[in-house]
């Protein structure tokens, strides 16, 4: 049987490539609205950032997802990922 390929994306803040499963994607959607996108499959504009508290407030901080997805980025969608990013 084939084996498949493991698939890597870059986390915007730390470089790192990992895989996906590891890594959170947040979208600007071709409404302008920004959401979490746990399946990793739905439209728009992408950003992947590590599943790390660490990484999150950096991104914050720096404001690193507003600059990828060129949209100002509401408090509660980054404690909506911080909720995401406990569960696991």
């Amino acid at each position: 049987m084939k084996q498949r390929k493991e698939v890597l994306r870059t986390c915007i803040i730390t470089k790192e490539k990992l895989p996906k499963k590891e890594l959170l994607r947040v979208v600007r959607t071709p409404e302008g609205n920004i959401e979490v996108d746990l399946t990793g499959k739905l439209n728009g504009r992408g950003a992947y950032i590590k599943k790390d508290l660490e990484v999150l407030e950096k991104a914050k901080k720096g404001k690193a997802l507003e600059r990828h997805l060129e949209v100002n980025i509401p408090d509660n969608v980054y404690e909506n990922i911080k909720e995401i990013i406990e569960e696991k």
